[in-house]
């Protein structure tokens, strides 16, 4: 009798136990509030802050420790990683999050991208020829992205899948209801000068042109014959300079004080402990900007 009872104990207890969270790591902190937004539960390590520029990161200690407990890692992906993440990956020992199992996952694999099948060669610079990376400017993207999420922590995680899915749908809800609030406030932007290409795909969403960039190669600082060249061709126009919290400002503001248009300095990423609230309040910042032209 007391065998029984202690096995019925024993079997209570596991029904009162919590599900256990996901532990998950993510690369960037838009990746993070994604993650944050359909699993708030999930123990989440981000990698790198807003103020890093992932294609440049070196593999650290401290990221082969998170990646080595993970269950899931959830990256930006399209190669944007490339040059840091599979070492880091690789050192971590743990095959359940290298490429091709459950427990990775691109944010780039799972939505159209652009600038598909450019040059493959790296002497032309920062190229990404199965796609720019930069997926996640664009709200509706990313609101895709956390579906994909979803149903991938579902099948992680089943005890909690109908938390994930329905999270996700929260998400990208809440996305679709501000779509027509930022399309109004960026019906006449007239246009954006960026740094590198890395917020193309906010200003295709939105239908802002794309009036140049910074950079005459990917990855390569301009020349003072850059500049003018670029200051020539846009002379005379309206629009505003953006440029990342990591890419010289030098550049920009001598390109501002030319064609005195405004400069403005925005992370690609919200901050590091955003959710997906977070995420939305950052697209604000950024159609505020160009907006502001």
């Amino acid at each position: 009798m007391r065998r029984l009872l202690t096995g019925l104990w024993a079997g209570l207890a596991l029904l009162a136990a919590p599900v256990l969270a996901l532990d998950v790591v993510a690369t960037s902190p838009s990746m993070g509030a994604l993650v944050r937004a359909v699993a708030p539960q999930a123990q989440l390590t981000v990698l790198a802050g807003p103020d890093r520029d992932l294609h440049a990161l070196q593999a650290k200690p401290s990221m082969i420790r998170a990646l080595r407990s993970a269950d899931l890692l959830v990256a930006v992906g399209a190669e944007l990683e490339m040059g840091w993440l599979p070492a880091a990956s690789s050192s971590a020992a743990n095959p359940d999050i290298l490429p091709g199992r459950e427990g990775y996952f691109e944010a780039a694999a799972q939505v159209p991208l652009l600038d598909v099948g450019g040059p493959a060669d790296r002497a032309m610079g920062d190229v990404h020829p199965a796609g720019n990376p930069h997926v996640d400017l664009d709200p509706v993207r990313m609101a895709q992205v956390a579906e994909a999420l979803g149903a991938r922590m579902a099948r992680l995680h089943p005890g909690n899948a109908a938390s994930y899915r329905a999270n996700a749908r929260r998400f990208a809800k809440a996305v679709e209801q501000r779509l027509p609030q930022w399309q109004a406030e960026l019906a006449d932007a007239p246009g954006a000068v960026l740094y590198h290409r890395d917020a193309i795909y906010l200003l295709e969403r939105f239908e802002v042109p794309l009036l140049g960039t910074i950079e005459p190669v990917p990855g390569v600082p301009p020349s003072g014959r850059d500049l003018r060249a670029l200051a020539g061709k846009l002379r005379g126009g309206e629009g505003i300079i953006i440029h990342a919290p990591y890419q010289s400002p030098k550049g920009p503001r001598k390109l501002g004080r030319e064609l005195g248009w405004p400069v403005e300095t925005l992370p690609l990423s919200p901050p590091v402990s955003a959710d997906g609230d977070g995420y939305l309040r950052h697209i604000d910042r950024w159609v505020s900007a160009v907006a502001s032209a």
